[in-house]
């Protein structure tokens, strides 16, 4: 059914074979001055407005309206005639429609400029992407501010990675973000938050700007440093401890990759010895087919019938049936067609065994027997009979040379992982390296307790932590950790962090990549924080 705004009366439809034509005007005969408001029914003159609105049934549709034009008989009244406004139609000198613009609004919101674009000439309602953008950002303009959430979670996002830096402020009781700041500085969080007082609970990372605006601005604010970020500066510290005992490390790898036991290494095929006839792959549609007719098999053996195992695994009935019958499913394979090198291949095989492996005087000596083939041809054979030799002998390491000595990152995940969860020649690797060197086991011991305790697992008192994790070799940690101590004691007691924050992040990544990371602040802002609203 055809609807026009409830405030228009339709005097005519004219279809058309590109668009639908609607004549209307306003129901009412008259209209109050915007100047006085004094109701007017005198008409000075009328115009034509054309308004594009909602398409009917994938047909663009627009409205031409008769506008009117009244005297105000205010003799007090400064303004002579006036228009009469199309409220809840149009804007003044709009040319699309209330509801249009809102549509398009959001468009532009969830899918930005050129992919709405295409979208919106999809749906019959075509506008260039850049009128889309402008209309995002004039949803953004129009919406209300912010309320003041309770707990707040602050983080910062990169312009530019190592360069520029951003910050975003999210809402964590509803997971919402709220604003974006263009820079990362103490004072613009400051001021944020002095312009918007009333958060009681501020989570944010381990930076110092972010400590010293939220100290700055709202000043009774309780500060919760993100476990998630105390987590990753541990493991850096922790790595750091790695990195000063890489001359130990790196003798306890020589003596574990000198005594690796043989049976805690995976087995290593036999490789056949490569043939100068390539061989015959099979194609991806012969192996669906295959994998299809086994399943097909199975399922007719269980007693499903065909009819619903042709509906199940999308493949018709006739087709199954044949191939039930048949017992196995075509491969449609077109015969090998013979090559003129076919009929040399003995003399090929027999010279190569000889150790000839120069393609010219492989190629001379098929000559001489009566081939008439390219040296281009027993070029390229030689040579993928060599890369198949080649890779047949780097298949066929040393069995005790198969283990590798990890990097320091990689030790520093396995000396955080649990003993059952990695391979035992590390597990030795690690158990050696940890008996070799006291420092680093005893920074491990107190780094292991230190993450018990940030991920709720420990009843440990953080200063006896912090007290034995001081003698070790992430003291500077504990240092550091020590000047923000509050908010550490804060993140083990309230369960608030930054993981959100974190997951918003990703969300305007998302959207800045989509826009080529071209966006201004203004259009990135709109997108980020009105696009669900």
């Amino acid at each position: 059914m055809l609807r026009v705004p409830g405030q228009l009366s339709v005097q005519q439809i004219q279809p058309a074979a590109d668009r639908l034509t609607i004549r209307a005007e306003l129901a009412s005969s008259e209209a109050a001055c915007p100047d006085c408001g004094i109701l007017s029914r005198r008409v000075h003159s009328r115009r034509l407005r054309i308004l594009a609105d909602l398409p009917w049934q994938g047909c663009p549709v627009h409205l031409h309206v008769e506008a009117r034009r009244f005297h105000c008989d205010c003799a007090a009244c400064p303004r002579r005639t006036f228009a009469a406004r199309l409220t809840g139609v149009a804007r003044t000198y709009a040319r699309r429609t209330e509801r249009v613009r809102a549509l398009h609004q959001c468009i532009g919101l969830a899918v930005g400029g050129e992919a709405g674009a295409r979208l919106v000439e999809r749906l019959a309602m075509p506008v260039s992407a850049d009128t889309l953008l402008r209309a995002a950002c004039a949803r953004a303009d129009d919406a209300k501010p912010p309320s003041v959430p309770r707990v707040l979670g602050v983080d910062h996002w990169a312009w530019r990675r190592s360069r520029r830096y951003g910050t975003i402020l999210v809402d964590l009781e509803r997971n919402r973000p709220i604003a974006l700041l263009p820079d990362r500085t103490a004072d613009s969080l400051a001021n944020w938050l002095k312009q918007h007082p009333g958060a009681e609970i501020i989570a944010r990372d381990r930076g110092g700007a972010d400590a010293a605006g939220a100290r700055d601005g709202e000043p009774a604010a309780v500060q919760v440093a993100g476990r998630w970020h105390l987590l990753g500066n541990l493991g850096d510290a922790v790595r750091s401890a790695v990195e000063c005992c890489h001359a130990i490390a790196k003798r306890v790898a020589r003596e574990i990759a000198g005594n690796a036991d043989p049976a805690t290494t995976p087995e290593i095929s036999a490789v056949q010895a490569p043939t100068v006839i390539a061989p015959e792959h099979v194609s991806h549609a012969s192996f669906r087919r295959r994998s299809l007719f086994d399943e097909a098999s199975r399922l007719h053996a269980a007693g499903t019938s065909i009819v619903r195992i042709a509906r199940q695994l999308g493949v018709d009935r006739k087709t199954l049936r044949r191939w039930l019958r048949a017992g196995t499913s075509p491969t449609w394979r077109q015969p090998r067609r013979a090559r003129m090198i076919d009929a040399h291949l003995v003399l090929l095989e027999r010279r190569w065994a000889e150790g000839c492996r120069n393609a010219s005087l492989l190629w001379r000596d098929l000559v001489d027997a009566g081939f008439r083939g390219r040296y281009s041809t027993v070029k390229d054979r030689a040579a993928r009979r060599r890369e198949a030799e080649a890779g047949a002998n780097a298949k066929q390491p040393d069995r005790q040379s198969r283990w590798e000595p990890p990097t320091s990152r990689r030790t520093t995940r396995l000396l955080r992982a649990d003993g059952d969860a990695i391979d035992p020649v590390d597990g030795r690797f690690i158990a050696r390296l940890l008996e070799t060197s006291p420092d680093l086991a005893a920074t491990v011991a107190a780094a292991k307790r230190l993450v018990a305790l940030l991920r709720r697992k420990g009843d440990e008192a953080l200063a006896d932590v912090l007290a034995v994790a001081d003698a070790t070799m992430i003291r500077s940690f504990v240092v550091e950790l020590r000047k923000d101590l509050d908010a550490v004691q804060a993140a083990l007691k309230l369960p608030w962090t930054t993981s959100p924050v974190e997951g918003q992040i990703s969300r305007l990544k998302m959207l800045k990549r989509t826009m080529y990371g071209r966006a201004s602040f203004r259009l990135l802002s709109a997108r980020v924080l009105h696009a669900e609203r």
